[in-house]
């Protein structure tokens, strides 16, 4: 894969691509944006550019891409959360052994830390020793998705690229050349800009469509029906967060359509469902709960008028 097959943010691209074929690259760089944006495949691609050995980059033949490729490059490492939760001290530590020692196949070497907010204060801080003064053949690329968890010392030491969110024409323009269907303004509106979320809602839309009636039946059958008929939301504790989500995304659209009170409540209880489940409350119970209070919100004689 190369910058040519990625979509979105172009002008990026076209800035990578130079600094790359230019050899201006700095030292460290942050890549900021929403969560499945795509920045880490921009670094990745970024990375193998900065590596390899031709005149036109990437070559995708010379041993440096080889060896990229082949996920063994010496001069490269990806650094990610190991429990998915944090990235350690000692995660750094090695990263900075490795430093110090000087380039084996490229003339650069090439450090990317995934989710690097996940970072503990104490990485961190230790990562600070590397930016104030890197050795000239390294470049570090921090992505994130929330910057606010970032030191404020490790930011003002990188160059920040901002990435913007992939609009929906690029997410179904995607999704078509890679024989999948296109979503539906709800759903697009779900992914907001995410083609990661867009993928995973393309996998799962009879899921999604499914609960899409759940709501617009609501005022047309009763409340052992809608329970009976919502075994989607039963059965998908895992996703339920992502289904709650999208939820609120179909009340919004009925609220822009037609302002009364109950879309507005009813929004309110979806949002109230999310706290009670993160607190650990009984899942079978809250969306029986979540669906009575839906239904009752969608069925008072008074927003009926």
């Amino acid at each position: 894969m190369d910058f040519n097959s990625l979509i979105g943010n172009s002008k990026i691209k076209e800035y990578l691509t130079n600094v790359a074929l230019t050899n201006q690259n700095l030292h460290s760089y942050i890549f900021a944006g929403k969560d499945g944006i795509g920045k880490k495949l921009f670094a990745m691609n970024f990375a193998k550019m900065l590596l390899c050995l031709s005149e036109n980059k990437p070559c995708n033949t010379c041993k440096s891409c080889v060896s990229f490729d082949g996920g063994n490059h010496t001069d490269f490492m990806l650094i990610n959360a190991d429990d998915g939760k944090s990235i350690k001290i000692e995660q750094i530590r090695l990263m900075q052994e490795k430093v110090v020692e000087k380039p084996i196949v490229s003339a650069k070497k090439v450090y990317i830390i995934n989710d690097a907010e996940l970072m503990t204060k104490e990485a961190q801080n230790c990562l600070l020793k590397t930016l104030e003064e890197p050795p000239e053949y390294v470049i570090i690329i921090l992505i994130v998705s929330n910057e606010s968890k970032l030191l404020n010392t490790v930011k003002s030491r990188c160059v920040k690229i901002e990435f913007s969110k992939l609009t929906n024409e690029e997410i179904n323009s995607y999704l078509e050349s890679h024989g999948m269907d296109k979503l539906s303004t709800s759903m697009l509106e779900q992914c907001d800009g995410s083609l990661k979320m867009a993928l995973n809602i393309g996998n799962k839309a009879q899921e999604y469509q499914a609960i899409e009636k759940i709501i617009n039946d609501l005022n047309k059958v009763d409340i052992t029906k809608i329970w009976n008929s919502s075994e989607i939301l039963y059965k998908s504790q895992d996703e339920i967060l992502d289904f709650l989500d999208y939820i609120n995304v179909i009340l919004y659209n009925k609220l822009l359509k037609n302002d009364k009170m109950m879309y507005i409540n009813s929004i309110k209880v979806v949002e109230q469902t999310k706290k009670n489940l993160l607190a650990n409350a009984n899942y079978n119970m809250c969306i029986d709960n979540l669906l009575l209070k839906l239904w009752e919100e969608f069925n008072e004689q008074s927003n009926r008028s």
